[in-house]
């Protein structure tokens, strides 16, 4: 049976049982070939990305990032990650993207590079955490409901 404590005094000096030590650190997840891999989703997009050491370069769907994507707008928010952990130039970056649009994809692919990052080197996870950049956007478009003309717009109303 408990012993019953009287004071803060006594609860000090209290031996503690059940207490564990702090989650185990994370490890390097790295596949056969020296590659990171994660999947990183924005609203209706998902991009699986693979992550390895190189030169910086940067395939989506067999196409280089520039022709994929135009907009300088886009190329920056696949750099986002590499420039807050500081590896630019440092890792080749593999990855394919399916659904949503241009914007989406670029979020998605951000994610995902985001993730390997932190897989390949777990150390870095909190600097990714810190911006937000780990953090799915679970936003996608409503559903049309039947009676509406669209997701909530209605019909025009008449009273005659």
């Amino acid at each position: 049976m408990a012993t019953e404590l009287s004071s803060f005094a006594e609860l000090k000096k209290a031996p503690v049982a059940g207490i564990q030590a702090p989650a185990a650190i994370r490890e390097k997840e790295v596949d056969a070939q020296g590659r990171a891999y994660a999947t990183g989703r924005r609203k209706n997009a998902v991009a699986r990305v693979w992550v390895k050491p190189g030169t910086g370069k940067i395939t989506i769907n067999g196409r280089d990032q520039k022709i994929y994507f135009a907009r300088p707008t886009q190329q920056m928010v696949i750099q986002q990650p590499f420039e807050v952990s500081q590896r630019r130039d440092q890792f080749d970056v593999i990855a394919t993207v399916s659904g949503g649009g241009l914007s989406g994809q670029a979020g998605a692919v951000r994610h995902g590079i985001a993730q390997a990052l932190a897989k390949f080197e777990p150390g870095l996870r909190g600097a990714m955490k810190g911006n937000g950049f780990l953090t799915r956007d679970p936003r996608v478009v409503e559903r049309k409901k039947y009676g509406r003309a669209g997701a909530r717009r209605r019909f025009q109303f008449s009273k005659r």
